[in-house]
């Protein structure tokens, strides 16, 4: 029983069912699973497969977006009960991420966030047209590892450069790691204004993130 409705929930997840993962993660806790095992078994298991064939080229932004969705609407079923029970996910690291000022794309950062969620880093997500400082504060406040900054506009791109120069001066560039996107970046860019890496979609940033990990 315990093993079909966490392979419902991952299959759910993989099939792209917009609801289905929700309304199965509920079934799974009044049937009495751990929310914890609902997490580690079921959604994150179904959000690497959706993750590999997006990168595989198998399935689409759209894909990828839809099964996201499923999966922070299913956590936030889960995250109150997890707390109720005390239970917390090992972690891979803090991240503070948002769209930088003058920017209100929200879509891929979003998703960016959902897709750190899911892999077992805590997410700060402070949306959009985010104010350098807010960055710098939200790092100092959450002791964050990792910082993601989005931008995509062409003139909002050196507000990221802004956020890495302010780090370096307020004494937290050499704890932090910072990871930029955005439709006009790229890697040259990332590498001339400092930050320690670039990726191209959703999937890639959380590899990215992975490899930023200290001690790696």
């Amino acid at each position: 029983m315990t093993t079909d409705l966490l392979s419902s929930i991952t299959a759910s997840l993989v099939d792209g069912d917009p609801d289905l993962p929700v309304s199965r993660t509920k079934a799974a806790l009044r049937a009495g699973i751990e929310p914890l095992a609902i997490v580690e078994r079921a959604l994150v298991p179904g959000m690497r497969i959706v993750g590999e064939r997006f990168s595989a080229g198998e399935y689409f932004l759209p894909n990828l977006i839809v099964s996201a969705n499923g999966m922070k609407r299913a956590m936030a079923i889960i995250e109150p009960e997890l707390g109720a029970r005390h239970q917390t996910r090992e972690l891979a690291g803090t991240v503070v991420i948002g769209t930088v000022k003058g920017d209100i794309h929200e879509i891929g950062k979003s998703l960016v966030a959902t897709m750190l969620s899911a892999n077992g880093f805590e997410v700060h997500d402070l949306g959009v047209d985010v104010a350098v400082e807010k960055f710098v504060s939200t790092v100092k406040q959450t002791n964050a590892t990792v910082v993601g900054l989005s931008a995509l506009l062409t003139t909002t791109m050196n507000v990221q450069k802004k956020v890495i120069e302010a780090l370096a001066a307020e004494g937290l560039r050499d704890r932090v790691k910072v990871m930029v996107g955005g439709a006009p970046v790229n890697d040259r860019w990332a590498k001339e204004i400092g930050a320690d890496g670039y990726a191209e979609d959703a999937v890639g940033a959380v590899d990215l993130a992975l490899r930023l990990r200290p001690g790696r």
